[in-house]
């Protein structure tokens, strides 16, 4: 490749003085981890693995699946012949289709249904913002002095997500991804280590590549992560964070019961992890169960916004702490957004206090629940995976239809849908996530024609690239 042409071997390498068992582990650790300070640079290339191996005092074996962790992770490339090389920075890999495209059915971007009556509710609020704006929302600058009001209304809307907390504890932000990025700050330091489901957030790897954290993926089953696995991964490396996304939002849309969560809290509790709970349907789900940070309130950090469940344009939300963490929260919140988005946040305390948001909750849940009446009837011969209230669902592929070829097939056909790969933490096997609420109701019948059809048919080779 070009980007290698003129690479040279580095001097560096992992030092044997500082390895630890496993072994594999210590050696993908400490070449990340200068990877991350710049000691490593992309294009350059990593010693032979028999050469490492003689110079650790380790198997063959050992480097080489040290090296196959590291590609696993992007971090790394071979090429046949000439080694081992340091890639660039990878951005993160979006399993949605990056620009909407003409006469395409855009079924793999996760958002709500949408309709007339979102519009309407916006223009019809804005409206009123125009002649009552308070002057703190126009014109202020502290985030504790803008947003006290913000925090009792706040308070109000997590009861619904089954919580009770203090006002004091409640952080504004714009939306999932900003608090995400606040929590991994506040409870990961580099070099530290965070589990998290072996499919789940699709930007989890690079978030952490950027942070200097290295992502263990952990087994789930139908109702998340498996306590055991879990159990068995703190054993073996130095975990101090626990990410997870209990409520549907996942990629394969499951529902970790109230017994799952207690096992896993006895887990965070014995191995002292903070735990970070995204939970991005908030009140969308009925019959909730407990969320984390009602079960262990001491050691996790909550997320919920209104992007999902109320109006894919209402980009705000909230970040719960506790106490003990408060003070970092705070500060990361400060050096990565300063402040939530005043206008949006004023918005979403308007709706909350005049019972739109509940009256967009009722529509969504409406609206999915058509949804998922055509996604049955269309994949009523194929185990999918879904929940009543999620946004999209979880197609497991035969084997036999490689990834890659059914999404480009559907493609051909004028359908985008998200390729299971970009979820991937750990190895996983073939699927494809399909969004249901990321077009009309029509567009959506029509898309998942083409799906069963393509179930239905052969595998063909793909003779042109798209």
């Amino acid at each position: 490749m070009a980007e290698h042409e003129n690479a040279s071997m580095t001097i560096w390498a992992p030092s044997r003085e500082n390895l630890s068992q496993p072994f594999f582990r210590s050696i993908a650790d400490q070449i990340s981890q200068a990877i991350s300070r710049g000691d490593l640079k992309p294009g350059e290339q990593l010693p032979p693995q028999r050469q490492l191996a003689d110079k650790l005092g380790v198997s063959l074996p050992t480097v080489s699946r040290a090296y196959e962790e590291l590609a696993r992770l992007g971090l790394t490339a071979g090429e046949t012949g000439r080694g081992t090389f340091i890639r660039a920075q990878s951005q993160a890999v979006s399993p949605y289709v990056q620009e909407r495209q003409s006469g395409v059915i855009d079924l793999s971007i996760l958002k709500p249904v949408g309709d007339a009556v979102h519009v309407e509710r916006i223009k019809s609020t804005l409206a009123a913002l125009s002649l009552d704006m308070p002057a703190s929302i126009a014109l202020g600058t502290r985030p504790t002095s803008i947003f006290a009001r913000h925090r009792s209304i706040a308070v109000e809307w997590l009861k619904l997500c089954g919580l009770d907390v203090e006002e004091k504890c409640i952080h504004l932000t714009n939306g999932g991804t900003p608090a995400i990025t606040v929590a991994f700050m506040t409870a990961c330091q580099p070099g530290s280590v965070i589990a998290t489901e072996s499919t789940g957030l699709h930007v989890m790897l690079p978030l952490a590549s950027y942070l200097g954290v290295r992502v263990v993926g952990v087994a789930i089953d139908k109702f998340g992560i498996v306590p055991d696995a879990l159990e068995n991964a703190c054993q073996q490396n130095k975990i101090r964070t626990l990410f997870m996304m209990p409520n549907a939002i996942g990629p394969t849309a499951f529902v970790m019961d109230e017994r799952r969560r207690i096992a896993i809290v006895e887990i965070a509790r014995k191995y002292d992890l903070i735990i970070i709970e995204d939970d991005a349907l908030g009140p969308l789900l009925v019959n909730r169960p407990p969320p984390f940070q009602a079960l262990a309130p001491e050691r996790t950090l909550y997320i919920t916004s209104f992007t999902k469940p109320v109006m894919s344009g209402l980009r705000t939300g909230y970040l719960v702490a506790p106490a003990r963490l408060l003070p970092a929260v705070e500060n990361r919140q400060l050096v990565t957004n300063w402040t939530a988005t005043p206008i949006v946040a004023e918005i979403a305390a308007r709706w909350i206090e005049d019972g739109t948001c509940i009256e967009l909750l009722d529509w969504q849940r409406a609206a999915l629940a058509k949804r998922h009446k055509l996604v049955a009837a269309a994949l009523k011969n194929f185990a999918y995976q879904s929940h009543p209230q999620s946004l999209h669902v979880w197609l497991p592929l035969d084997p036999k239809l490689p990834e890659d070829e059914f999404v480009l097939h559907a493609r051909k056909q004028g359908v985008t849908v998200a390729r299971g790969s970009a979820f991937a933490i750990s190895e996983a096997d073939p699927a494809v996530r399909i969004s249901v609420g990321s077009t009309t109701e029509e567009d959506l019948r029509r898309g998942l024609a083409v799906i069963h059809n393509l179930l239905h048919s052969e595998p063909e080779p793909i003779l042109f690239g798209i």
